[in-house]
């Protein structure tokens, strides 16, 4: 909980980093993986790409949950956040139509900490366009 508090104290640029620095390390070992598998080691190569996508998936996933509201606050990372969010919303709801009986169905996030997410997204979003 310290920890938290602590990254949440951190300013919008120096979060940046902190969320950059295990995606800046865990990126180049998945490429190192695939050349342990290409050498022929298997399940080397395998075991070490599962432990980085673990890790991306449970540490970068949860490091930007806690440093994504400070983000929102650096102007070009919140338009390339409202675009990359626009552009997913269309993609599922194309996806949605392809689908077929799920025509009718609202795109809703799967759970309470993704829909958390989702109005932590428009509110600041809500709050950020109408202080412009």
């Amino acid at each position: 909980m310290r920890l938290r508090r602590s990254i949440e104290g951190l300013g919008p640029y120096p979060s940046l980093f902190l969320l950059a620095l295990p995606t800046a390390t865990v990126e180049p070992l998945k490429l190192a993986a695939v050349a342990v598998a290409g050498k022929g080691h298997w399940i080397t190569g395998t075991v070490m790409i599962v432990i980085c996508y673990a890790f991306s998936l449970l540490v970068v996933e949860r490091l930007f949950a806690i440093v994504k509201p400070k983000l929102l606050t650096i102007p070009w990372f919140a338009k390339l956040w409202k675009g990359f969010v626009s552009a997913r919303t269309r993609a599922l709801r194309l996806f949605g139509r392809l689908l077929g009986p799920r025509r009718n169905r609202e795109v809703r996030p799967a759970n309470s900490r993704q829909q958390r997410a989702a109005r932590s997204d428009e509110a600041s979003f809500q709050t950020r366009s109408a202080s412009e």
